[in-house]
């Protein structure tokens, strides 16, 4: 491998690359992470470089890919501390981009709690169809429209060419750029990480930077369960809710805090969203993206607007306190990012729901649900798997007023939770979003907008309420007030449990078929593997 006395003497840095060809995500991570190692050579230590794999949740959606996509995030985890540990290594810089990676990186972190840094890869810039910023998720939205020859085949076929013009995570506030905001937030990665493109200089730059910082951190011994305290979770929980993240962030925190130790209660989720509001839509279907986040000033600018209810004595990877980085913050874009007196929404981005069709709880992203559809109460549709939902939907088989209900689709009984995420885009497509919910124990991409409420846990394969609907029942929810209930007497669900019969797996084979069924946890304990 030609190294000399010289390299052995240094501090042995891995460099996590998760470099492949599938993922426009991680695509340019090769070319980043060689100005991580120069860092990290000019600092004094010796970069060694490893992959593992990463796959794509956006490529897998609405198919049967999506199955094997967070079950991934825990093979990751998995991978990186056997590759740490047999090597016996000093620190630890990990890039990535996407939507399992990210969790799985800092999982992997807080377990192996060698001095660790994140260098997360930035976003992808937006495409422009005449005046219009496009992304990914306005082809799967107006697919229905196309193929009923709304529109025409020229201009759906230009949005396809223009929607993803860069590498980089998905321009808008889906699962990744949550994630490299939070990474941010929770002070694992380097000030402005998050809000720069995969493609700006600025990134390559600090990327180099990350490297020089790993060496500084093992010389002064920081490791990231000193960066990762509660005060610095919940920091991360107050930036999410102020940007309208995704739901996928409440299984990934939740797998996070087990692996530090800490309890992050369901519920609590519910306390952040009444304490922080949402300032920055940068969610689907608004007129700002992630490149306008940035040139706001990015979470630095959006953590500066929450200095009264942030922990600003946390460590951060830098060495330095948060306050310290807080007070060289600006917001050039009061547009973007709102001042806490005048809010997007009043609330955070989450609400967790409990009654009797969700007893250990159920998350919707209220500040993406239109104000008609924050309360509502209509009859089931009921559905064991999605592709029969998207079947009816496409045939003109839901209608304005219903509650389709989408189950089997949990972490055991999917199994691996698949997001609804096509399902819901298309019906937001379809304009049915501002009458017809979703309920799923299946969960959601960050991308998704209208009444979808998900992760109701217990999930069917386990005999939660969900498994007991039937065409015709009558649900309600309130948002506002936490409510999920299912206009039945408990007897008569518990009596409907009894006489259930789950389909048939549809995967019996390999890991997922064979393995994690049996020792995957509820939603609510965040999918973590775990016996049972």
């Amino acid at each position: 491998m030609n190294f000399d006395d010289e390299d052995l003497r240094r501090p042995f840095v891995a460099v996590i690359n998760p470099w492949n060809e599938l993922l426009p995500g991680h695509y340019h991570l090769r070319q980043l992470a060689s100005h991580v190692k120069s860092g990290i050579w000019q600092a004094g230590g010796m970069p060694l470089e490893f992959g593992h794999i990463a796959p794509c949740d956006g490529m897998a959606d609405g198919g049967i890919g999506n199955h094997w996509i967070l079950p991934s995030r825990d093979i990751i985890a998995a991978s990186i501390e056997i590759m740490v540990e047999a090597s016996r290594l000093d620190g630890i810089v990990a890039l990535g981009t996407c939507d399992k990676i990210i969790p799985a990186q800092l999982m992997a972190l807080a377990r192996i709690n060698l001095p660790a840094i994140m260098v997360t890869g930035g976003y992808m810039m937006p495409g422009r169809l005449n005046k219009e910023s496009v992304g990914i998720h306005h082809v799967v939205e107006r697919y229905p429209k196309w193929k009923e020859k709304l529109i025409a085949d020229e201009k759906f076929h230009r949005l396809v060419d223009c929607c993803g013009p860069t590498p980089g995570a998905c321009g808008m506030m889906g699962t990744a750029n949550t994630f490299c905001c939070m990474t941010e937030a929770l002070g694992m990665s380097l000030p402005g990480n998050a809000s720069r493109g995969a493609v700006d200089a600025s990134l390559y730059r600090l990327g180099k930077q990350s490297g020089r910082q790993i060496v500084s951190l093992i010389e002064e011994d920081i490791r990231p369960r000193k960066i990762m305290t509660f005060d610095a979770i919940e920091n991360a929980l107050f930036v999410h809710a102020a940007i309208g993240g995704s739901t996928n962030a409440l299984l990934h925190m939740a797998a996070i805090c087990h692996e530090l130790g800490v309890s992050l209660p369901l519920s609590h989720w519910n306390d952040v969203s009444k304490k922080v509001p949402h300032l920055a839509d940068i969610t689907a279907g608004s007129k700002y993206t992630m490149e306008d986040f940035g040139a706001a000033g990015g979470v630095q600018a959006l953590m500066h607007e929450l200095t009264s209810i942030l922990n600003t004595d946390v460590l951060t990877c830098t060495g330095k306190p948060l306050a310290e980085h807080l007070r060289a913050a600006t917001n050039w874009n009061s547009d973007v990012i709102r001042p806490l007196a005048n809010p997007v929404y009043p609330e955070g981005a989450i609400a967790v729901l409990f009654g009797n069709l969700a007893p250990a709880g159920a998350v919707v992203k209220q500040t993406a649900v239109a104000a008609e559809m924050l309360k509502h109460r209509g009859t089931a549709r009921v559905f064991d798997r999605e592709e029969a939902a998207r079947h009816a939907l496409a045939e003109h088989q839901i209608s304005p007023g219903d509650i389709v209900v989408i189950r089997y689709e949990g972490a055991q009984g999917g199994p691996g939770m698949r997001e609804m995420f096509t399902f819901q885009a298309q019906l937001c497509g379809m304009g049915l979003d501002k009458s017809v919910a979703l309920i799923t124990d299946g969960r959601f991409s960050g991308f998704t907008r209208g009444p979808a409420i998900g992760h109701v846990s217990p999930e069917a394969a386990e005999s939660g309420p969900i498994a007991a609907i039937k065409d015709g029942d009558i649900i309600a929810y309130d948002i506002p007030h936490k409510i999920l209930y299912l206009e039945l007497d408990d007897r008569e669900i518990q009596r409907r449990l009894d006489n259930s019969k789950p389909p048939e797996p549809r995967i019996t084979k390999g890991f997922l078929g064979t393995i994690y069924p049996h020792i995957v946890s509820g939603a609510g304990e965040g999918c973590i593997l775990k016996i049972r």
